[in-house]
């Protein structure tokens, strides 16, 4: 390999490697692999730590295509609107109306919900198009 490798020198010292284009992207692609292990490795220490979690398809579809996210999250983590409600310290006809999309639900209110559901707020808070 060292045979197809021009070095340029400035000063003395090594300032430039001229390789061919192939090699080139050989040592892309394998950097690239690399930077995908090391990715992998620190989101399966996370998981292994509690720090992330694996989130089924259903539930991300389900919030993707529209569906309220504080209903959806409710029901993954099992809970009923009785039961977030009042880990909430909220009441549940706002929850119902939370969720139902008659209300928006006041800042503090939001962030309790996303205390209990174990969740950003911005998992729950819907995200502008502008």
């Amino acid at each position: 390999m060292n045979q197809q490798i021009q070095v340029i020198e400035k000063d003395g010292k090594p300032e430039w490697a001229v390789i061919p284009y192939d090699l080139y992207r050989q040592l892309s692609e394998e950097a690239e692999m690399l930077q995908d292990i090391r990715d992998f490795d620190a989101a399966k220490a996370a998981l292994e730590r509690g720090e992330e979690e694996l989130v089924p398809g259903e539930v991300a579809f389900s919030i993707l295509n529209g569906e309220n996210p504080i209903k959806i999250w409710r029901e993954y983590r099992g809970l009923t609107q009785k039961q977030l409600a009042k880990a909430a310290g909220i009441s549940v006809p706002y929850l119902s109306q939370i969720e139902n999309q008659k209300r928006t639900g006041a800042a503090e209110a939001l962030n309790e919900i996303a205390k209990v559901l174990r969740i950003s707020l911005d998992d729950i808070i819907p995200q502008s198009d502008s």
